[in-house]
């Protein structure tokens, strides 16, 4: 792992919540993008190195519609910067934690992402990203 890649809070109203967080980091979201597959529409800030995801639920089944249900506002997951995806879900898997989709799907802002179970990394979604090549 690289680097944290951001950190993904988890919203009930992206509107308003973009509008709080460009108060406090002094800017605009620089990208909004919703991800049909996972039921969840995003947007991005920039703060100085560091990137915040706010993720809104676009459905009632969606992973964030879940996790607001059940926990409320607040840090989703932490995402870290890889250079080969694959070969960290082997050497993750191998580590003995658990990963969520053994297999790296599209996510937000032009990554391929997985997952790996909270219960494996005490209590927090570690989310790996890789920079989808054009």
């Amino acid at each position: 792992m690289r680097k944290i890649e951001h950190i993904g809070i988890a919203v009930k109203d992206l509107e308003k919540s973009n509008l709080l967080f460009e108060k406090l980091f002094g800017q605009p979201p620089y990208k909004e993008e919703e991800v049909v597959s996972e039921g969840v529409k995003t947007s991005f800030f920039h703060n100085g190195p560091n990137k915040i995801e706010l993720l809104e639920a676009t459905n009632a089944d969606s992973p964030i519609a879940k996790f607001i249900e059940k926990k409320g506002e607040g840090i989703h997951h932490i995402a870290f910067d890889v250079e080969d995806i694959v070969a960290e879900i082997e050497r993750l898997k191998n580590e003995g934690f658990v990963v969520l989709n053994e297999e790296p799907k599209k996510g937000a802002d032009n990554k391929l992402v997985v997952f790996l179970h909270p219960k494996s990394t005490n209590g927090v979604l570690i989310e790996l990203c890789q920079e989808i090549q054009q």
